[in-house]
């Protein structure tokens, strides 16, 4: 059971029971992180843009929850296209800085079937 569960400003409009973050002592769990306006709204155009809004949603959560991207021990990705790997690489350099995360990148049919990437995270926020 998590101490805190919570929808961050900007987390999707879906109608689905989850939290989008979750805290439990100094962890934080982001959900599913996906392509989605400030209004909640899914976007699904190019890859780039896709993925450069996953990583700026999961930067709202983390920051919501008291944290922030170099707090990041381990990304899950979901692509839909092997044709992303390599545009997902240069997202992903862009959303980390080295040392990164720890990762698992997999190529799955995501739930809106629009969409190219989908990311979760584990944080680890620090006294």
């Amino acid at each position: 059971m998590s101490e805190r569960a919570w929808h961050p400003a900007g987390s999707t409009g879906l109608d689905i029971p989850y939290s989008p973050a979750a805290v439990a002592g100094n962890t934080v769990w982001i959900s599913g992180c996906i392509s989605v306006d400030e209004a909640g709204e899914i976007i699904a155009d190019d890859f780039a843009s896709q993925a450069r809004r996953v990583y700026d949603g999961m930067r709202c959560g983390l920051e919501a929850a008291g944290c922030g991207m170099d707090d990041v021990v381990h990304v899950t990705t979901y692509l839909t296209d092997r044709a992303d790997f390599d545009a997902f690489n240069d997202a992903f350099r862009a959303a980390f800085r080295d040392p990164f995360p720890s990762r698992a990148t997999v190529l799955a049919e995501l739930i809106v079937r629009e969409l190219r990437i989908e990311a979760t995270c584990v944080a680890v926020r620090r006294p």
